[in-house]
């Protein structure tokens, strides 16, 4: 196999089964990982290992195909574990139903040479040699699944120059980007959060020769996580402590604030904490911001909610959603309209408050501390694509949940609490922030509704989808203001609030 080659000294059996428990945290639906080795050589503890992290179960069955050829396991991402040793022919790999596996998850292949040259040329070769009283693996192949293999033994050691390199890593949440996050966990210390964000990839250019990660100022480097982390934390916001961080690799080991939510047994919102949130955001946004921070040896400087980066993501509804509803690119006069309405609105908020927005300030990024007093109930986990913008935003992205159906009495709730403790802290004009909040929701759902389409068109993510009546719902509402009616009459006319099923 031709490609890049990487190379692991392992001195006993643990570190055999924690290069599968590595290579697990990399694998994705579709990939072919070809362990190759004498009997005896440890193809075995690494494939058991692989597959007891992929179940989140260290007890996990695993026993050894060489009879059944292959084993089957419904883990977090399905995984075939084939031996071909038995194989008297190549050709009998269809048999086994090798491509349907693929189609559905991901292969494990011991003995790889049996099949003749049959498996695909993305797969990543483990080569397993004897190394004085140990094993050498060698891993070779070219492609993403190689790349990610290779990130994820990047990952491990970072972790060993941390200290924590016999830590075990457990998969913990991905997101709609590129990043990624694990619990790590080593006896006698606390756990921690291993963050996984990679560089941004720009992309195309899409208008006057920027990519649209540019001209929608998102975060390129885990730089701006880190910068904002300690913004925020001087400024009374618990955030995640940063024990180690690469800033070059995009690696980050955290402080695990804890993983209670704001929904109840049922998925129903908690108000309470909905209002505690919007008071924490009264409070933040009665502060001044610098807009350069320090990111360590350099600084981040905040870009600004401009109106380049309001109508892009706007847009996202016209690129995305139209063509989705309504089989057929969006008309000429459809987008000329659609940006002239909002051109409109974005006129209106030039007045408004601007302060640090978080920009995605809803509850799968806040958790819940209970046992805590004040704003410090409150921890604060994602925040590296934050702006400078109307304040209103974050009010809109919290009461307006884009993961939860909030009833209009608990947005009016979440709306009220923050509302009332900006009018404690001092003058406050309300009548201003509720027609900027009124823009901001319309447009944050406008951009929501484009985005979770994009997220299965492009993306092969159907399940948000499912989140698209509730989008459509909440920007109803936003363009009940008598300052949206021209917006939403545009909307009415062109059947954007239509229901539809994707």
């Amino acid at each position: 196999m031709t490609g890049l080659l990487l190379e692991r000294v392992l001195a006993d059996e643990t570190q055999t089964a924690r290069l599968g428990e590595d290579l697990a945290l990399a694998l994705r639906a579709g990939d072919v990982l070809a362990l190759k080795g004498d009997l005896g050589a440890g193809k075995s503890t690494l494939a058991r290992a692989l597959i007891r992290t992929l179940a989140e179960d260290a007890g996990l069955d695993v026993p050894s195909p060489t009879f059944t050829l292959v084993q089957s396991y419904e883990t977090r991402i399905p995984v075939h574990h084939f031996d071909l040793y038995r194989l008297s022919s190549a050709r009998e790999l269809d048999e086994l139903g090798f491509e349907e596996a693929l189609a559905q998850g991901a292969a494990l292949v011991e003995w790889p040479e049996r099949a003749e040259g049959e498996l695909p040329k993305t797969s990543v070769l483990i080569e397993l040699v004897q190394h004085g009283e140990g094993r050498l693996a060698r891993l070779s192949g070219q492609g993403a699944s190689f790349d990610r293999m290779a990130r994820s033994l990047a990952m491990r050691d970072f972790l060993e120059s941390a200290g924590w390199g016999e830590a075990s890593r457990r998969h913990f949440i991905g997101d709609a980007s590129a990043r990624s996050y694990e619990i790590v966990s080593l006896p006698g210390h606390a756990a921690r959060v291993l963050m996984n964000s990679p560089r941004l990839v720009l992309g195309p250019a899409v208008r006057d020769g920027k990519p649209y990660a540019v001209i929608a100022h998102t975060a390129q480097s885990v730089s701006a996580f880190v910068a904002i982390d300690r913004a925020l934390k001087a400024g009374g916001v618990s955030v995640p402590e940063i024990d180690a961080e690469d800033q070059d690799q995009g690696f980050l080991l955290l402080e695990h604030l804890g993983s209670e939510g704001f929904l109840g047994k049922d998925g129903e919102p908690l108000a309470e904490r909905y209002a505690a949130a919007a008071e924490l955001l009264a409070m933040m946004h009665g502060k001044t911001w610098p807009q350069r921070l320090q990111a360590g040896p350099g600084s981040h400087e905040v870009p600004p909610f401009d109106r380049d980066a309001m109508m892009i993501e706007a847009d996202l509804l016209v690129d995305w959603y139209v063509p989705a509803i309504s089989g057929q690119p969006p008309s000429d006069a459809l987008r000329t309209g659609y940006a002239r309405e909002w051109n409109a609105l974005f006129d209106r908020l030039k007045g408004s408050e601007y302060t640090l927005m978080l920009r995605d300030f809803h509850s799968p990024n806040i958790i819940w501390r209970g046992d805590r007093a004040g704003h410090d109930r409150l921890g604060i986990v994602d925040f590296q694509d934050a702006l400078i913008g109307p304040s209103a935003y974050d009010v809109a992205s919290l009461a307006m949940d884009a993961r939860v159906t909030m009833a209009p009495e608990i947005e009016k709730q979440t709306l009220d609490a923050y509302i009332a403790a900006r009018q404690k802290a001092g003058a406050f004009d309300e009548a201003s922030f509720r027609e900027a909040y009124a823009i901001m929701a319309a447009q944050r759902n406008s951009k929501i509704l484009g985005i979770f389409v994009r997220l299965e068109k492009r993306d092969g993510k159907p399940y948000y989808l499912k989140h698209l009546p509730r989008i459509r719902d909440y920007l109803r509402r936003a363009l009940s203001h008598p300052a949206l009616a021209s917006l939403r009459d545009f909307y009415n006319t062109h059947g954007l609030l239509e229901e539809r099923t994707l």
